[in-house]
C-alpha cells in the first residue's frame, strides 16, 4: 500500500502541479489588470463617488467619453454667441429703433405745420419702415404683464430710456411679429408700430438648428463606430468565458490594433494550455503503461508464491494501487477528449436515483428550469455519480436538487449521515485524504473522487463545495456557469 501510494500519490501531484502552473500562467494577464484598476481605484477617491453614476460597460463609458465633449463645446459655443453675438446685434438694432423714434418726435414737434401728420408718416413708412400714427387726446394704456425673458424687451426698454425724455409705454408680445410703442407727448400720444426683425436679432434659430443638426451626426457617427470597435472586444471575452468553461472555441482577431493584439496574445495562450495538456496526458498514458507492466509484474510474482497472510496483504495493495491509477487516467483521458455537448441532466440523475433506491436508499429528486445544459457528459456523469455514491454510502436518506438559471447550474446532493466537520471538509478534495474519524468520503475507493470531480466541475468554470445539509448529514453543491 505505502508503494503503490507513493507512486500514484507522485503522478496525480506532478500532473496538479502542472495543471496550477498553466492556471496561473493563463490568469497572470488577468490578476495584473486587476491588481492595476484596484490602484487606480484608490488613488482616486472622488472618481469612485463619480463612478457609481456612470455606465459600468466599456461601450456606454466610451460614448460618455465622446459625448461629454461634444455637449460641453456646444454648450460654450451657444453661451458665447448669445452672449457676445446675439445680445450685441439686438442691442444694436433696438438703438437704431429707439434712434428712428426720437428723430420723428424731434420732427413732429419742430414743424407744427404737420398738423395731420402726413408728411411724417410718409417718411416714417418710405424711409424708416415704420408706421406711426398720431392718436389725439390720449393718455399711455397700463402697463402690460412683463415677460419672465425677454431679450428684446430688456434690450428696448433701454434703449428707449436712454434716446427718449418722454414716457412711454413698450408691447413686445401682443404681436408676434411687430413690436408696439407709444410715447407720450403733451396731449397727444404717438403710436409706432415697427417689426420685430428691425430691432431683435431673430435668425439665432437657424445656428441652433444647424449646431443641434450636426451635433446628432456626429454623435450617430460615433455611435456607430464605438459599436463596431466593441464587438470584437466582446467576442473576446465570450472566447475567453467558453475557453474557460471547458468548451470549443472560435474566435478570429480583429478591429483595432490592440485588439487584436490582445487576441492573438489570447490564441497563444491557448494553445500554449492545449499542448501543454496535451503533454500532460501523454505523458501519464506512457507512464501508465509503464507502471501496468511492473504491477503486472507483481501480480505473476504474488501468484508463483505460498499463499499466505502476508502475500494476501500485498495482493490487495497492489489491487488498490491499480484501482488508484485507473481512476485518475480515466479522468485525465476524459477531460483530455471529451467535447461539451447539450445534456439532460434530469435524465442522468433519475439514473443515479435509481440506482441509489436499488441500493436500498430513500431518494429524493427535483429539477428546477431547463434540464439542457451544454457540458461534457461523462465527465459530469463521473462528478454526480461520485457525489450520489459518497452520499450513499455514509447515509440512509438522499435528497437531490438542480437548480438551472440565467447563469448557472447548481446541483446539491443532501445526505443524513454524520457528515464531516467544517475544518476538514476542504482537506477531503486533497488526492489520498482519507478521514479516520466522524466519516470517510472515499471508503472501499481510491482516495481520489472528490479531487477529481472538484478539478472536473474546476475545468467547466465551476466548483464544488461541502456545507451542512438540511438534513443532518452533509450537503454536496456542484455549480457550475452556464
Amino acid at each position: 500500500m505505502d508503494m503503490g501510494g507513493k507512486v500514484a500519490s507522485t503522478l496525480v501531484a506532478a500532473s496538479r502541479s502542472l495543471g496550477q502552473s498553466l492556471a496561473g500562467m493563463a490568469g497572470a494577464f488577468g490578476a495584473s489588470s486587476r491588481a492595476g484598476k484596484r490602484a487606480l481605484r484608490n488613488a482616486n477617491g472622488p472618481m469612485r463617488f463619480l463612478s457609481r453614476f456612470l455606465p459600468r460597460g466599456l461601450y456606454g463609458r466610451s460614448l460618455v467619453i465622446v459625448i461629454a465633449p461634444v455637449v460641453l463645446l456646444q454648450s460654450v459655443v451657444a453661451y458665447v454667441f448669445m452672449e457676445r453675438h446675439w445680445q450685441l446685434v439686438t442691442r444694436r438694432l433696438s438703438a437704431a429703433v429707439s434712434a428712428d423714434i426720437s428723430a420723428l418726435i424731434d420732427v413732429y414737434q419742430s414743424y407744427p405745420q404737420d398738423k395731420d401728420a402726413a408728411t411724417l408718416q410718409r417718411i416714417a413708412q418710405q424711409r424708416l419702415n415704420l408706421d406711426v400714427d398720431i392718436l389725439r387726446n390720449s393718455e399711455l394704456p397700463p402697463p402690460g404683464p412683463q415677460p419672465f425673458f425677454s431679450l428684446l424687451d430688456q434690450s428696448l426698454t433701454r434703449q428707449l430710456q436712454l434716446q427718449l425724455s418722454h414716457p412711454f409705454w413698450l408691447d413686445t408680445v401682443g404681436q408676434s411679429d411687430f413690436v408696439e410703442i407709444r410715447i407720450q407727448l403733451g396731449q397727444d400720444v404717438m403710436r409706432v408700430v415697427a417689426r420685430r426683425s428691425a430691432a431683435y436679432a431673430s435668425n439665432s434659430h437657424i445656428f441652433l438648428a444647424w449646431m443641434v443638426v450636426t451635433s446628432l451626426v456626429l454623435l450617430t457617427v460615433a455611435v456607430l463606430f464605438l459599436r463596431n470597435q466593441i464587438k470584437p472586444i466582446l467576442s473576446l471575452a465570450e472566447a475567453a468565458e467558453s475557453f474557460g468553461k471547458g468548451r470549443e472555441v472560435e474566435f478570429r482577431p480583429r478591429g483595432a490594433t490592440e485588439v487584436r493584439q490582445a487576441g492573438h496574445a489570447f490564441l497563444e495562450m491557448k494553445r500554449r494550455v492545449e499542448r501543454a495538456l496535451g503533454e500532460r496526458t501523454t505523458m501519464l498514458n506512457g507512464v501508465s503503461h509503464d507502471l501496468r507492466t511492473i504491477l503486472t509484474r507483481f501480480k505473476l510474482s504474488l501468484a508463483l508464491l505460498e499463499r499466505t497472510p502476508e502475500i494476501e496483504a500485498i495482493e490487495k495493495d497492489v489491487d488498490e494501487m491499480s484501482r488508484m491509477l485507473e481512476a485518475y487516467l480515466a479522468f485525465v483521458r476524459g477531460e483530455a477528449g471529451e467535447i461539451p455537448m447539450a445534456t439532460d441532466i434530469r435524465a442522468l440523475l433519475e439514473e443515479l436515483k435509481a440506482d441509489a433506491e436499488r441500493q436500498g436508499h430513500a431518494t429524493d429528486l427535483s429539477v428546477i428550469g431547463d434540464p439542457v445544459v451544454v457540458v461534457r457528459p461523462d465527465a459530469i456523469r463521473r462528478v454526480l455519480t461520485n457525489l450520489v455514491s459518497n452520499a450513499a454510502r455514509h447515509g440512509d436518506r438522499i435528497a437531490i436538487t438542480a437548480t438551472h438559471d440565467v447563469r448557472y447550474l447548481i446541483v446539491t446532493v443532501d445526505d443524513d449521515g454524520p457528515g464531516i466537520p467544517a475544518e476538514l471538509r476542504e482537506e477531503v478534495f486533497k488526492p489520498f485524504v482519507r478521514l479516520d474519524e466522524a466519516r470517510n468520503v472515499d471508503e472501499g475507493g481510491s482516495g481520489l473522487g472528490l479531487s477529481i470531480s472538484r478539478d472536473i466541475a474546476r475545468s467547466h468554470g465551476g466548483d464544488i463545495a461541502l456545507l451542512d445539509s438540511p438534513l443532518g448529514g452533509l450537503r454536496a453543491m456542484m455549480r457550475l456557469p452556464v
